[in-house]
């Protein structure tokens, strides 16, 4: 795979493509997983395509918004769909290089991340709507409990590497296989493996197709074409988040740019079916005791970097 060392004009256009492909995909990965979960509840549920039909759907409808919502409101579907799809632009998918080698840095995308958050949690509450302030306060909660493990897993990664650009992460790692400390290596990937999983929303830390839940609570005042730009950004947020642990941890892929495409996507599709397998293996649970659970991650990611400081 040809390296990238400098940012140029063509590598901002290869990374606007790839933003795009992703977008593209987003809907036909949600579809995959919505099958998926269907099969395995012995339904015969939508097409995998059924998402391109809904968003399709939701920018042909009027745009309404509740009397009491400020900009922020209004706002939140544009910074949503575009923060996610520069993230999108960073990510060395094609390349072992990043297309954006000068802002592909892991703390620009942790940053990143949390700026989606807060803005999809700030839209509930901007709203005016109560119901919409609770999942508000869940998503934030959420937020809380699981970000402290990817942070924590990357670091240790990226302490490994030497370096927080995504890139190298992923050479490192692949090469070396964790170098001096392939333990806290094989720890750190756990964790983050456990983060990417409650972060492409699975059970029981979100529930598929709850709008009318709390959890969703920020949707439930958007309509038209902003709902539209939001389940696009959910769902391109889900692919974004595989593909983060795709071009850490499995990164490898042809040097011909059309086969590296077609790796990544099968690898794509196969991080999409395990984590829908097994989200589908898991009952659903109160969301109180969520935290019972993620305290098991964060312990893997701090036994992580244990054992970095020690070089197991």
């Amino acid at each position: 795979m040809p390296s990238i060392d400098a940012l140029s004009p063509f590598w901002v256009i290869l990374g606007l493509l790839q933003a795009v492909l992703l977008l593209v995909l987003s809907p036909l990965m949600s579809g995959i997983s919505r099958q998926i979960r269907a099969r395995m509840q012995s339904r015969r549920g939508p097409g995998i395509f059924q998402d391109y039909r809904d968003i399709v759907k939701l920018f042909c409808r009027q745009e309404m918004s509740p009397i009491n919502a400020g900009i922020i409101f209004r706002i939140t579907p544009l910074v949503l769909i575009g923060t996610m799809l520069l993230v999108a632009m960073i990510l060395p998918i094609m390349t072992y290089g990043s297309l954006m080698s000068m802002v592909g840095d892991l703390i620009v995308i942790i940053y990143l991340f949390a700026l989606f958050r807060f803005f999809f949690s700030l839209s509930g509450i901007d709203s005016g709507s109560p119901f919409a302030g609770l999942g508000a306060s869940r998503e934030l909660m959420l937020g809380i409990l699981v970000e402290p493990i990817l942070i924590l897993g990357l670091i240790v990664i990226a302490l490994i590497a030497g370096s927080t650009n995504i890139s190298f992460m992923g050479i490192k790692f692949i090469t070396q296989w964790g170098g001096a400390t392939p333990t806290a290596a094989v720890l750190a990937m756990l964790a983050c493996a456990f983060a990417v999983f409650i972060e492409m929303g699975k059970i029981p830390f979100d529930y598929a197709e709850a709008e009318q839940e709390l959890q969703e609570g920020p949707l439930s005042e958007y309509s038209g074409i902003g709902f539209a730009l939001i389940k696009l950004s959910i769902s391109l947020k889900q692919v974004v988040f595989a593909s983060l642990f795709i071009a850490i941890f499995i990164p490898f892929s042809p040097a011909n740019f059309l086969l590296a495409i077609l790796c990544y996507l099968v690898k794509l599709v196969i991080v999409f079916v395990l984590a829908s397998i097994f989200e589908n293996c898991l009952c659903r649970g109160r969301f109180l005791l969520t935290s019972n659970v993620t305290w098991a991650g964060f312990g893997i990611s701090v036994l992580a970097y244990v054992f970095y400081l020690t070089g197991l």
